[in-house]
């Protein structure tokens, strides 16, 4: 397929990862060997932006109401596979430039994760190549709750209240907005992921299931974005 070009790439895509389950139980497998093939879904889009000049991408791995709702072994084999997935992957891909961020609440995740998380705050990133957002026991809606009650205790005047101070308040305060959403999975709905960062973003979404997603896939959603006009309400 044609490349997409090159004088006007998001700088920011984000990703609902969606459709690791039914990948997984079209074939027979447990759920976890679907979510296994996601993580090698996601290792090829990213080496796949950066080359291709993407600055940021996030991705939405578990929320909120994932650990509440789904089967305690899945969540469990979700948090297994992110263990391993650091030690053998993520680590080397931190040596090689990307700059990794955990986007949601340290509360309710195991012990064992918080300190990955915390180590990987800890990491110097050499020569960035790409930012990688983890969207990690997240909800939209419990962000902006949080950002809110940071600005009543830090005593704000009501006056004064914008949208930059929300943007200050928030998960990737410091970040810019999404100008692409893309979600796998067939679903045509955001699930409670980055409602206020997405207010003007592109939402792209496919029937691929998120295991299958690969660059070409990457590519093509690129591509639909640069023939889109953003006009931002105008």
């Amino acid at each position: 397929m044609a490349q997409p070009k090159t004088d006007h790439i998001p700088q920011h895509i984000a990703i609902i990862m969606d459709g690791n389950r039914r990948w997984a139980r079209l074939r027979g497998l447990p759920d976890t060997r679907g979510h296994q093939a996601g993580t090698e879904a996601l290792e090829k889009t990213l080496e796949a932006a950066a080359k291709i000049g993407v600055k940021t991408l996030t991705v939405y791995a578990l929320s909120t109401e994932n650990i509440q709702e789904r089967a305690k072994r899945e969540v469990s084999g979700i948090f297994q596979i992110l263990r391993s997935g650091y030690r053998h992957k993520l680590k080397k891909m931190m040596q090689r430039g990307v700059k990794v961020a955990i986007l949601g609440e340290l509360e309710g995740l195991p012990l064992t994760v918080r300190r990955i998380i915390e180590e990987i705050k800890k990491t110097v990133i050499q020569n960035e190549s790409i930012k990688l957002n983890i969207a990690l026991n997240y909800g939209g809606k419990r962000e902006l709750i949080e950002a809110i009650k940071d600005i009543v205790k830090e005593g704000v005047d009501v006056s004064r209240i914008n949208e930059n101070t929300i943007d200050n308040h928030l998960y990737t305060n410091g970040q810019s907005d999404p100008e692409l959403v893309i979600r796998t999975g067939g679903r045509i709905r955001l699930s409670n992921f980055l409602l206020w960062q997405t207010a003007y973003s592109e939402l792209y979404f496919t029937k691929t299931l998120w295991p299958d997603f690969g660059p070409a896939d990457l590519k093509k959603a690129i591509t639909w974005y640069q023939k889109q006009k953003r006009n931002f309400g105008k």
